[in-house]
């Protein structure tokens, strides 16, 4: 199903239908600010299993993350942080970023990487940030598979290309082709995993 949202002023009753689809187990493709990615309800095991199948790798492999509404989640689903690092946060969320963070015990255990970490996004999305809303607790991100093409930025190619894949492709325009830019912040200095759209420069402004 593609499901069109405005991308300022997300529709509620299609965040609606999208949540009880997150509820009911089902998988999504969604915007966020920088590309599209796939998206599941973080409790859903089966759902996550069904997410790399699609993106044909083990779970262990997997390189997923959250989608939060905003940094009240940090306190959940990370262990205590230092004050400098929350203020390093809060000036770059909302943003293209995925910060490495250490992972609390109510991450599940098929989301933990081997170092015990997860990755934390607050995407300056309306309408990602409005499913979470919605939900009350974070979904699942992860890129879709493959190479970054230009047909992952086309909602309607997007819909062609994954449908008898996943429950609903949500419309919400042209995407990016750039992912987010990863930063690891689980040491004393943060390191910069990936470039992407996020300006890292100056990230040690505080």
């Amino acid at each position: 199903m593609l499901l069109h949202l405005h991308p300022d002023n997300p529709q509620p009753r299609n965040i609606r239908t999208i949540v009880e689809c997150l509820q009911d187990g089902g998988v999504i493709i969604y915007p966020t600010d920088t590309i599209y990615g796939l998206g599941c309800n973080i409790l859903e095991h089966k759902a996550i299993e069904r997410i790399c199948r699609i993106k044909n790798i083990p779970v262990e492999k997997a390189q997923l993350s959250f989608i939060c509404y905003d940094l009240s989640d940090l306190s959940i689903y990370t262990k205590s942080i230092s004050t400098p690092l929350y203020r390093l946060l809060k000036s770059k969320l909302p943003g293209p970023y995925t910060f490495i963070l250490p992972a609390s015990k109510q991450v599940p255990k098929i989301l933990k990487s081997k170092k015990d970490t997860i990755g934390l996004r607050v995407p300056d999305n309306n309408i990602a940030r409005s499913i979470v809303k919605e939900l009350t607790h974070p979904i699942l991100s992860a890129s879709l598979p493959g190479e970054m093409v230009e047909e992952y930025t086309d909602p309607e190619l997007i819909e062609a290309n994954f449908k008898n894949l996943v429950d609903i492709v949500v419309d919400g325009g042209i995407g990016g082709m750039v992912p987010s830019t990863v930063i690891d912040c689980t040491s004393d200095e943060p390191i910069v995993l990936r470039e992407g759209f996020g300006v890292w420069e100056n990230l040690n402004q505080k």
